[in-house]
């Protein structure tokens, strides 16, 4: 019977196995950043520990880093995170990508870009959007603080093995329709627990067809579905954009690499534990409307009736997400005013994000009642969106252009959604007060966000496409 890359790479790395007790496995890379270590660095010095593996460690700062001056810290808890973080690399001996470094940028950008991302590897960091480094054909997930202590001092974590998903997505997308769109797709079809308790594996030709930033994003969001991880098995995509990075190995030792890493791909015969299928053609540009990701619809749609909803329970959480969005049951989606945009945040800030948004916006400018802001996922990043003229297309239309960080997706620093006030957002979370106390937040592409800075509502982007192309 043939294996899942799960099975694979779970396999590899059991350090450990006790019947009826999780497996103690080994962690390849862990990944850190200022917000979620500080506590975890201070055990180790309690217990007169050090770091196992200081090699296999990089971290950089990105929750808390300023971006429209990153000179400039005005919040006190914010340089405490960063300054603590930078003794503490120095202390154990660790790379950080710091306040200046060049490779600085959101943890979950970073790796890839790097090449410290590889397939075949197991992955953790203190940030749940650790799956973003699925999309390599590995094993990535978050841990708790108490648990990024255990990875530093013994390079091992204890784990039940998760349940494997095959998530099967075939044809062709329609116009407009962007990765972002396909993963909001999936979780308004199949809920927020869709995922619990599994490793989504996905996979179909829409997935084979997809960019590496593209499935990037698709695993970014599996948190979202309640899963564990996701992953896509690696192929000539994976290999094309790993080739020559800072991490990887170089002239045979790449070869060599890429032999190991096609060996890992799922066998035609591989057994799941559950499977789903998605017909690309029945995805559109979709727009979140309430309080978690699962609530999301087409841009063309409306939003849902009360008198549509199964259960008191439905009822109930329809009616709080309206009260708390100030919307209505049965409003059209693209009836929906928006006074900010934001693009950015692990799932959404990379250099294909950036392009597909000024596609979008070249030319024009933003609606008067909208503030709209593009942060890009890391320095790199912004330097090669500035080579290309990215930015001036941006600033022409009347965006900000900001440094490389979390920024809004999460609140920090100045960069909040003022009270009752909206946002089309790049990021992946729309939990209430997410951007900011009372923020209404809405899951968009970085196309939809791009032309809902310039409409000041929700517009369908796809046929916006279809008409320029007719013209």
């Amino acid at each position: 019977m043939g294996k899942s890359i799960i099975d694979k790479i779970w396999e590899r790395h059991v350090v450990h196995k006790e019947e009826g007790k999780p497996d103690l496995i080994y962690i390849d890379l862990h990944l850190v950043h200022e917000v979620t270590s500080p506590q975890a660095f201070s055990g180790l010095r309690m217990k007169n520990r050090k770091v196992r593996r200081p090699d296999k460690t990089f971290a950089t700062v990105d929750h808390n880093i300023p971006t429209d001056n990153r000179k400039v810290i005005n919040d006190p808890v914010a340089l405490n995170q960063m300054t603590t973080l930078e003794k503490n690399c120095m202390e154990f001996g660790i790379q950080l990508a710091g306040l200046d470094s060049p490779e600085q940028g959101i943890v979950h950008v970073i790796g890839p870009e790097l090449g410290l991302t590889q397939p075949g590897m197991t992955i953790v960091c203190g940030d749940s959007h650790t799956s973003t480094h699925g999309a390599f054909g590995s094993i990535a997930f978050g841990i708790g603080t108490s648990e990024v202590e255990h990875v530093m001092a013994t390079q091992t974590l204890w784990q039940t093995k998760p349940k494997s998903l095959k998530l099967e997505i075939n044809g062709e997308l329609n116009k407009g329709v962007s990765a972002k769109d396909v993963i909001l797709y999936v979780i308004a079809k199949n809920g927020i627990g869709f995922g619990t308790g599994y490793i989504i594996e996905y996979c179909g030709d829409t997935i084979a067809n997809m960019s590496m930033e593209e499935r990037m994003t698709i695993c970014n969001m599996s948190i979202e579905g309640g899963a564990r991880a996701g992953l896509v098995s690696p192929d000539d995509t994976t290999f094309a954009y790993l080739e020559g990075r800072k991490y990887v190995p170089k002239g045979e030792g790449f070869e060599q690499a890429v032999e190991n890493w096609i060996d890992l791909a799922s066998d035609s015969d591989a057994t799941y534990d559950k499977t789903i299928k998605i017909d690309a053609a029945d995805i559109a540009p979709m727009v979140s409307w309430g309080t978690n990701p699962s609530m999301t619809s087409k841009v063309t749609e409306e939003i849902p009736r009360l008198e549509d909803c199964e259960t008191e329970l439905e009822k109930k959480s329809l009616s709080g997400a309206l009260a708390y969005m100030g919307l209505k049951e049965g409003q059209k989606i693209e009836d929906i005013q928006i006074q900010h945009v934001f693009i950015g945040s692990c799932t959404n800030s990379r250099l294909e994000d950036l392009r597909q948004a000024t596609e979008i916006i070249r030319g024009k400018k933003i609606h008067p009642q909208v503030r709209a802001l593009v942060v890009p996922g890391s320095q790199q990043v912004k330097k090669q969106a500035e080579a290309e003229g990215l930015d001036v297309i941006f600033k022409q239309a009347g965006f900000e252009w900001r440094e490389s960080g979390c920024s809004m997706c999460l609140s920090m620093n100045n960069d909040i959604v003022p009270s009752g006030e909206h946002c089309a957002s790049t990021s992946n979370r729309n939990f209430e007060g997410r951007q900011g106390s009372g923020a209404r937040t809405h899951l968009v592409s970085p196309m939809m966000a791009a032309a809902a800075a310039i409409y000041g509502h929700f517009v369908d982007v796809g046929a916006l496409l279809a008409a320029e192309t007719v013209q």
